[in-house]
C-alpha cells in the first residue's frame, strides 16, 4: 500500500545534525531561485506563442503600453508578464525612463529562432514534464515504463525545437565533417537511414544540405513520421528524402553508407539489438553516427548544469521510454561515451570514437 500525502506531511523527520544557519539561509535561497525558474517557464512559452519577445526585439525598447499597442495583447498582462521577465533577467528594463527592451544576447536566446542558442520555443518540452508527472510517479510505484506516445504532445514539438537548434548549428558545418569521409560521399551521393527521427529535423538538414544523395527517416511513432512528412512539404519538399514508420530494429534496407541516430539511442529498451540492426544495414565500409546527449562517464563528471537538465529528463521521459520496450536496458540520458561504447562493441562494431562534442552533444562514431 502506498504512503499517502497526508502520512508524509504529518510524520515528523529528525534531522542527523542540526542545520548551519548560514547554509540553510543559502540553500532556501536556491530552492526560491528553482521555483521561479519553474513557474517562469510558463512565461517564456506565452512570450513564445504570442510573439512578445519579437516585437520587443524588432520594435526597441517599450512600456508595456507600446508592447501591448504591438501585439494587440490586454496592457495589464503585458506589464505584469514583462515585469516578471525583467526580474528574472530574460529582459532588460529602464527605471528611469520605465521602458523595457532585450540585450544582443536576449534576442539570440528568445527571440530569433535561427540562432544556434535560440531556447524559447523549447519549454514546451519542460510543459510536457509537469504534465505527465502523475504517469511517472505511478511508475516508480510499479517499475513499468512510460512509452513515448504515451506522453503529451507537448513533449514531441519541444524536443523538436531543443534539439532542432543544435542540428541547425552543428550538424552540417561539424559534426558530418568530424567523420573521416563522410562529406565527400554525402556530396557525391550516398544512401542515408536516420532512425529515431521524430519530427524529421535532423534528417531534413541532411537532405537539404546534400541534394545527391538518399535521406530515409525512420520512427515507430506514427504521429511524429506525419508531423516529419509536413515539415518536408514547409522545407520546400526536398526530392531526396523521405519518411517511414519502423522500429529500430525493424528498420528497413541495407546498403546504406551512413545510418544516424540522434538524441535517441538511450531511449531504446534494446539499444544493443538496435545497433546490431544498423550494422546489418551498413555496406561493409558504412558509417553509424550516434549523437547522445552530452556526459562524462560517472556521475561525479555530471554534477553541472548539462547535467542536471540531462538527468531530470531522463528520470521523466528517456529512462520510463526504455522501461516500456523488450528488454528495457533503461541507459539513461547521461551513459556517457565509455558505456555508449560497451553498447556498441556488443552490438558487433569493431571501431568507435568520439568524433566530436558540444556542451550539449556527444558524436560517437561506430565502423563495422
Amino acid at each position: 500500500m502506498g504512503t499517502t500525502f497526508d502520512t508524509l506531511e504529518r510524520t515528523p523527520v529528525t534531522p542527523a545534525a542540526q542545520p548551519d544557519p548560514a547554509k540553510l539561509e543559502a540553500f532556501m535561497g536556491k530552492m526560491v531561485g528553482d521555483m521561479g525558474a519553474a513557474n517562469g517557464g510558463a512565461l517564456v512559452i506565452l512570450g513564445e506563442r504570442l510573439g512578445l519577445y519579437k516585437a520587443l526585439a524588432e520594435g526597441g525598447r517599450a512600456t508595456s503600453r507600446e508592447l501591448a499597442d504591438r501585439t494587440g495583447l490586454h496592457e495589464r498582462y503585458v506589464r505584469e508578464w514583462l515585469s516578471a521577465q525583467a526580474a528574472a533577467g530574460y529582459v532588460e528594463y529602464d527605471a528611469e525612463e520605465r521602458t523595457f527592451f532585450m540585450s544582443p544576447e536576449q534576442v539570440m536566446a528568445l527571440a530569433d529562432e535561427n540562432s544556434p542558442v535560440y531556447m524559447a520555443s523549447a519549454f514546451h518540452l519542460t510543459a510536457s514534464v509537469y504534465m505527465d508527472e502523475p504517469k511517472i510517479a505511478e511508475a516508480f510505484r510499479t517499475g513499468e515504463g512510460v512509452g513515448w506516445h504515451e506522453h503529451s504532445t507537448c513533449l514531441f514539438c519541444g524536443v523538436e525545437q531543443f534539439f532542432r537548434t543544435g542540428y541547425r548549428a552543428f550538424l552540417v558545418q561539424e559534426w558530418l565533417p568530424a567523420l573521416d569521409g563522410v562529406v565527400e560521399r554525402l556530396e557525391a551521393g550516398a544512401k542515408v537511414a536516420d532512425i529515431g527521427c521524430g519530427h524529421g529535423a535532423s534528417t531534413i538538414i541532411m537532405a537539404k544540405a546534400f541534394p545527391n544523395s538518399d535521406v530515409v527517416g525512420l520512427d515507430y511513432h506514427e504521429a511524429s513520421i506525419e508531423r516529419a512528412r509536413e515539415a518536408a512539404r514547409e522545407a520546400g519538399g526536398p526530392a531526396n528524402v523521405r519518411f517511414e514508420v519502423a522500429s529500430a530494429k525493424d528498420s528497413p534496407g541495407e546498403d546504406y553508407d551512413l545510418v544516424t541516430v540522434f538524441d535517441a539511442l538511450h531511449d531504446m529498451g534494446d539499444p544493443v539489438g538496435a545497433a546490431r540492426r544498423v550494422r546489418e544495414m551498413l555496406k561493409p565500409d558504412g558509417i553509424f553516427m550516434i549523437v547522445e546527449p552530452f556526459a562524462g562517464d560517472s556521475l561525479a563528471e555530471n554534477m553541472n548544469p548539462v547535467g542536471r537538465l540531462y538527468y531530470a529528463a531522463s528520470t521523466m521521459i528517456c529512462t520510463p521510454g526504455s522501461l516500456a520496450q523488450e528488454v528495457g536496458l533503461g541507459l539513461g540520458a547521461q551513459a556517457g561515451p565509455k558505456r555508449l561504447g560497451e553498447v556498441l562493441a556488443e552490438a558487433g562494431f569493431s571501431r568507435v570514437r568520439v568524433a566530436t562534442t558540444t556542451p550539449f552533444n556527444l558524436i560517437l562514431e561506430a565502423r563495422p
